[in-house]
Order: C-alpha cells, then sequence, then structure tokens
C-alpha cells in the first residue's frame, strides 16, 4: 500500500478517535445528574466525578507524550490507552454505586491521555502552514461525536430490560454502549493506522524513480558521469567547501548515532515551557478550558431549575450546540488559511469575553417570564460556544509551532495536563457555586480580563520562530570537512 493511502487511512482512524471521544461525552454527560440522582448522591459528586475523567487523563498525558517521543510509536499507545476506554465505559454500565461511576470514570481517563501522542503525530506529518487546517478538523469531528451523540441517547433511553445480573435502563446503557463503540475502535485501529512519517513518502518516491529508470540506463548514466565535478575543483581530496555547503544549502549527512539519538537529550523542561510564548499559550489553555467547564457543568442543574428540562431536552441542546461548533470549526478552518493564529486567538478572546459579560448580566440572576429567560440563557450558550473554536484551534497550533518537533509528544501531554487541570477544576467550581453564580461567573470574567491583557503584551511573540537557514560559516564549513574526513579515514 502506497504512502498516500496510508496516511489518508491513518488520518481518517485519527478521526474515528476523536468523534468517539465526542459521542462518549454527548451520551454520558445529559444523563449523568439524574443518574447520580438515583444513587442519592450529593450535588458536589458531579463536579468531582466530571473532574475524575479529567484527573486521570492528567496524569496519563504525558506519559504517553514521552512514550511515543522515544518510540516514534502511537498505534500500540493507542491500543493500550482504549483497553482503559472499555474497561471504564463497562464499569459505568454496572453501576452499582457512586463510588464505581467514579472509578470508572478515572479509568476512562487514562484512556483519553493518548489524545497527546496523537497530537504529537499530527504535528511530525503536517507542515506549519497547514496545521491549523488539520487541527480544526480533528477538533471538528469531536464535536461532530457531540452532535451525533444525542441522536443515540433518543433511543437509549428507551432501554429498559435486564441483562443477566444487570439492569439495563437509560442511565446505564450509555456506558454499555460505549464498551461496544471503544471495542469496535481497536479493531479500526489495527488494521488502519499506520505509524508514518515524511521520510517514508520520501523513501517510497526514491523506490519508484529508482524502479521506473532501466537498470542499463543507470549505469550508462553512471559511466558518463565525470569522476570530478567542476565545483570540486575548489578543495582537497576528500573534503567539501563552503562554496559547496552554501551553494547546495545542505548540511552534512549527520553519523547514524546522531539519527538514532534520544529526543530528550539537551532537553531542558524549563527552556522549552518558561517562555513567554509558551505561557501565555498554557494559560489560554487553562483559562478557556476553566471557563468552559465550569458553564458546562452549571448548564444542567440551571436548566432543571428554571426551565424543567429532561435528558431528552438536554440531549436536543448539546445538539445544537455541536452543530455551531462544528460550523465554527469549518470557518475557523477557513480564517486560518488567511490571517495568523495569533489574529484567531485574539478573535476568540473577544468572543469569549462578551459572552462572560452576558452571563454575568443576565444570568446570574434570571428576571422577567419563562420566554424571556430562556432567550437570555439561549443567547448566553450562543456566544459562549462561538467563541470556543477560535481560541481552541489558535492555540494549539501556535503551541505545536512555539515547541520543539522533537518531542511534540511530551510537549503537548504537558498542554492537555494543564487544559487536565482546568477541567478538573472547572467543575468543582461550579459544582460548588451552582446557586451563587455572581461569585462563579465574576471569578470566570475575571480569568478572562487577564488573559486578555497577557495575550495584548505577548502579541508581538505570538508567531512562529524564524527558520534557521543552513548557511555555515567558514569555520563551520571547515568542522564539516574535518568530520568527512574523520569518517572516511574509519570505513
Amino acid at each position: 500500500m502506497d504512502y498516500s493511502r496510508k496516511r489518508r487511512l491513518t488520518f481518517l482512524t485519527i478521526g474515528l478517535i476523536f468523534l468517539l471521544s465526542g459521542i462518549e461525552y454527548a451520551v454520558i454527560l445529559p444523563t449523568i445528574w439524574m443518574y447520580l440522582q438515583t444513587l442519592n448522591a450529593a450535588p458536589y459528586f458531579l463536579g468531582l466525578i466530571l473532574s475524575a475523567f479529567s484527573f486521570s487523563g492528567l496524569l496519563a498525558g504525558p506519559l504517553f507524550g514521552h512514550w511515543s517521543d522515544r518510540t516514534r510509536s502511537t498505534k500500540k499507545i493507542i491500543l493500550f490507552a482504549n483497553v482503559f476506554e472499555i474497561i471504564g465505559n463497562l464499569m459505568y454500565f454496572m453501576g452499582y454505586s457512586k463510588w464505581l461511576l467514579l472509578c470508572s470514570r478515572l479509568v476512562a481517563g487514562i484512556g483519553n491521555g493518548a489524545g497527546s501522542s496523537i497530537f504529537g503525530f499530527l504535528t511530525r506529518n503536517t507542515l506549519p502552514d497547514e496545521r491549523s487546517t488539520v487541527f480544526a478538523v480533528v477538533m471538528a469531528t469531536r464535536q461532530a461525536g457531540l452532535l451525533i451523540g444525542p441522536a443515540f441517547n433518543i433511543f437509549l433511553r428507551l432501554c429498559n430490560f435486564q441483562l443477566g445480573p444487570f439492569k439495563v435502563n437509560k442511565f446505564t446503557s450509555p456506558g454499555g454502549f460505549m464498551c461496544l463503540l471503544w471495542i469496535l475502535l481497536q479493531f479500526a485501529v489495527m488494521f488502519m493506522y499506520w505509524d508514518i512519517t515524511p521520510q517514508d513518502d520520501a523513501h517510497q518516491r526514491n523506490g519508484v524513480v529508482h524502479e521506473d529508470v532501466p537498470q542499463d540506463e543507470v549505469e550508462e548514466d553512471a559511466e558518463r558521469k565525470p569522476l570530478v565535478g567542476p565545483n570540486e575543483l575548489t578543495g582537497s581530496y576528500g573534503t567539501v567547501t563552503s562554496v559547496q555547503i552554501g551553494a547546495n544549502n545542505v548540511s552534512p549527512t549527520p553519523p547514524p548515532e546522531d539519527v538514532t539519538s534520544s529526543p530528550f537529550k539537551n532537553f531542558s523542561a524549563s527552556r522549552e515551557f518558561l517562555r513567554e510564548e509558551v505561557v501565555v499559550l498554557l494559560a489560554a489553555q487553562f483559562i478557556t478550558l476553566f471557563n468552559q467547564t465550569a458553564l458546562e457543568t452549571m448548564v444542567t442543574p440551571l436548566t432543571q431549575q428554571y426551565f424543567n428540562f429532561g435528558e431528552l431536552e438536554n440531549s436536543i441542546m448539546y445538539c445544537l450546540c455541536s452543530v455551531e461548533v462544528i460550523a465554527g470549526f469549518l470557518f475557523v478552518r477557513w480564517l486560518s488559511k488567511r490571517v495568523t493564529e495569533r489574529v484567531v486567538l485574539v478573535v476568540g478572546l473577544i468572543l469569549s469575553n462578551i459572552s462572560c459579560v452576558w452571563c454575568l448580566i443576565f444570568l446570574a440572576n434570571p428576571q422577567g417570564g419563562y420566554a424571556w429567560q430562556l432567550a437570555e440563557f439561549c443567547i448566553g450558550v450562543f456566544l459562549q460556544v462561538l467563541g470556543a473554536p477560535f481560541v481552541a484551534v489558535a492555540q494549539v497550533s501556535l503551541f505545536s509551532k512555539v515547541t520543539s518537533e522533537k518531542t511534540q509528544g511530551f510537549s503537548q501531554g504537558i498542554r492537555r495536563s494543564v487544559g487536565g487541570l482546568a477541567t478538573i477544576l472547572g467543575p468543582l467550581w461550579a459544582g460548588g457555586l451552582t446557586f451563587n453564580l455572581y461569585v462563579m461567573l465574576g471569578v470566570m470574567m475575571g480569568l478572562l480580563v487577564v488573559l486578555t491583557i497577557m495575550v495584548a503584551i505577548s502579541y508581538e511573540r505570538l508567531v512562529e520562530p524564524a527558520a534557521t537557514i543552513d548557511n555555515p560559516t567558514d569555520s563551520q564549513s571547515e568542522e564539516c570537512n574535518q568530520e568527512i574526513i574523520t569518517r572516511s579515514v574509519s570505513k
């Protein structure tokens, strides 16, 4: 199978992984609050369970990322991580107690940590110019899962039967359903995913060229080629001159040991992550996800209190939000080809600030009748969802460009861990302040203001670092010559 087909199938499988993660979120979130109520759980337990999934993913992400950077393999990592998703959803299906539900989300969250390896893989296999587009599509597939998930929920809510010792109803069926989907995904990964690299394409192209040219023509060309080229006359035997290197803009081939050396050789976490632009992007990851998960945690109790929404109404609401988010990602995909990522980030921050101000004014203490309150709520949700794709795509793409490509899996794991910390604290913060929205939304607004100031101050640094042009000096050329002579003698 040729490289291009492997690449398409591999990217398709990655899309399926993110699709299932969105479906899992969409089928579980609308019913988990009422599921906990049947198990006599306190209100704070909702935030605890939502945070458990992120907590285990926070710990697993950097480990999986480090593993992929060292081995340059993600397939076995994905297969290993999916086992935790299968076990976690099976535990959710069993649902004997609230503590088993808590453990089920902890176990499933470990599987979610494989996302850092996948983002590292995508960074290594995409060009900087196309990275925003690829990330936007991958993130849109997760939102497509959020769109499809509620449709499954409409049918799962009709389940009401006994399966051996387990009771299958609208609360337990999402766990069993997701367990089956993750099992099917294992087969998709085994047969449709390859650990490809850009070098594979180059090797294949070279092989095709050599296969297309008859052997006698190759030998004839070799005989006609002069032993000494015109440019080689300026240097001594066995050396490469600085003129040649500068003209070809190619550095000498590194020794084999350099190619296979560890990507973490001379790696410094402080030098990599304690830079101004990296700190700003990590802050954007934390604050936006903190606000998003806090609002998501608040939505279900709020709709139940003011509008008497059940699982069907909540599923429809999440379905509509997913349509908006997918449209947003598609727009960001188009916009990122015309403007830089930092412009996209600023647009997202403006929308997020407007959304938070609206929620603080109109949702903290809803006024008016049912229709007016519902309109206020819908506008607030619409604005919040509208800004999410802009910030998400911009900060992920920029982060992949300002951090080292060799350790991209580990770096993406750190980024996702920061996001995981936000998705832990967000639900916990909102879960304890569901009926004190002024405090909850006020802190969220303050965090957004801080982030906006940080982006404004560091705006000039939020760009891809200039590529280093191989234009060696005389001393560097001399070092290259000496290295080649040494290697030639040793042979």
